[in-house]
């Protein structure tokens, strides 16, 4: 299926007027749970023309997540089918695309612009909410304003240069911020967006044979998944391809040289930035033949600073490893129904008056060329895939669990570029036979399916000679 950009338009501004009639506005979330496709374009699109904030509802999520997010969001309405509002909480008022009765409803609304005296449009308005995981058992939302990501989008135009014979691959799940861009960078500079299938972005044979098929210009990656792909024989094939961009993990000097090898000639970009900056805030252009220890995140993008700091909020020299914080237009509002969280993380910079800093827990330094290496994290987050997780709140999963006595969550990481989630766990009582499985399954019905960790049972949890 495919859409010109006056149905998609004509389409998004009926859905607008839909659910500005129902109250939505500048300050409202509405969720959206739908699978990859074009109904989902239409629904961000909606939400966005409306003035407020879309929320990422992932049809895979269980039922207590769904549950949690849309209330601590306050989702005001979900967009969501018939069959997927099953999933939703009994309460949840709903907007099914698929119900005649919503066609019925859509089609009494103009498809023409909307006009200004319409909708209240504020760029310090959120724009998205998409929550990312947490240390304490639950996830954060994070609230990213329309000045943010406007800036991100804007920055990347002018960087890299779309225009409308480029067609833009969208595969990232929604649930993730890269996604953003990979929805509306296109869209704002008339180039094609190209859909993969529900799941699609798990299957590299797939994406290459898509690829080829839509002459992709433009595609996204995590590292790890890069790594996947390169190793698809048909990859050489894709000849439309001119540029890569890479972000949500470390990017391998290894795969670096792979994907030049693979791909000679295509562009490639290594980016870095966490969800509470608007998707990425540093940039650096792969150069075939680096012979760094580690492809550098890069240098500041447009109207955003970087401070690389030690303990007491001092900058660092070049070459010394600090803590990596974050300033300019980019930053969220904070996190959802969590105000001691967002003061803790958000604080009062000490070299701008009036502005805020975001403190990344990342562990980066300057190299003499002023770019940025990244190093590791200063706690326990880790990624997967390009997902944050707080192994702390798989942890406190996997101890509700009323077989598990101990509980302790790590990532592991036996063969490169290949981290994984392990929960070792101590039984309450004498083990049973299927209490991995059992734990597991318990695990998958409260975590997204990259969260859910494999399962080790012991005796006893190892204990350090202080007995910690």
């Amino acid at each position: 299926m495919s859409l010109s950009y006056g149905e998609l338009d004509a389409r998004a501004n009926r859905l607008a007027r839909c659910l500005l009639a129902r109250g939505v506005g500048a300050e409202s979330v509405v969720g959206v749970c739908l699978e990859r496709g074009v109904e989902l374009v239409v629904a961000l699109l909606a939400v966005v023309k409306a003035g407020a904030a879309y929320l990422p509802v992932d049809p895979e999520y269980p039922a207590d997540r769904i549950g949690y997010v849309l209330e601590t969001a306050g989702a005001a309405t979900v967009i969501t089918t018939g069959a997927l509002g099953r999933l939703l909480p009994e309460s949840v008022e709903r907007v099914a695309l698929d119900d005649p009765a919503t066609s019925e409803s859509l089609a009494s609304f103009a498809g023409g612009q909307l006009r200004s005296e319409e909708r209240v449009l504020s760029s310090d308005s959120p724009a998205y909410v998409i929550f990312t995981s947490g240390s304490t058992g639950r996830p954060k939302g994070v609230v990213v304003p329309h000045a943010g990501i406007v800036n991100r989008l804007a920055w990347m135009q002018q960087r890299y240069g779309l225009s409308a014979h480029d067609r833009v691959l969208q595969k990232t799940p929604f649930g993730f911020d890269v996604s953003v861009w990979e929805f509306f960078w296109p869209l704002l500079e008339g180039a094609a967006l190209v859909l993969a299938r529900p799941g699609g972005h798990k299957d590299p044979a797939y994406l290459a044979s898509l690829m080829r098929e839509q002459a992709v210009t433009t595609a996204h990656f995590v590292p790890s998944m890069l790594e996947v792909f390169l190793a698809e024989p048909s990859v050489g094939e894709c000849d439309g391809l001119r540029r890569v961009i890479c972000s949500g993990e470390a990017l391998p000097v290894v795969a670096q040289e792979r994907f030049f090898s693979v791909l000679p000639g295509v562009e490639l970009h290594n980016l870095y930035g966490p969800t509470e900056a608007s998707v990425d805030v540093t940039a650096w252009q792969c150069i075939p033949g680096f012979q760094g220890g580690s492809v550098p995140i890069g240098s500041p993008i447009a109207n955003t600073r970087t401070y690389v700091l030690d303990a007491a909020l001092q900058p660092v020299p070049v070459g010394v490893a600090g803590e990596l914080w974050l300033a300019g237009v980019q930053l969220a509002r904070g996190y959802a129904g969590r105000p001691g969280l967002t003061a803790e993380r958000f604080v009062a910079s000490p070299f701008v008056a009036g502005q805020r800093m975001y403190r990344t827990g990342d562990v980066v330094r300057w190299n003499v060329d002023g770019q940025l290496e990244y190093l590791g994290r200063a706690d326990e987050q880790v990624k997967i895939r390009g997902f944050r997780i707080e192994p702390g709140e798989v942890q406190a999963v996997v101890a509700e669990h009323p077989q598990a006595a101990q509980a302790a969550v790590i990532a592991r990481q036996d063969t490169p570029g290949d981290m994984r989630l392990v929960a070792y766990v101590v039984p309450a009582e004498a083990r049973g036979s299927r209490l991995e499985e059992s734990i597991r399954e318990f695990a998958a019905q409260r975590l997204p399916e990259y969260m859910v960790p494999s399962i080790v049972v012991l005796d006893a949890l190892p204990l350090s000679v202080n007995g910690k």
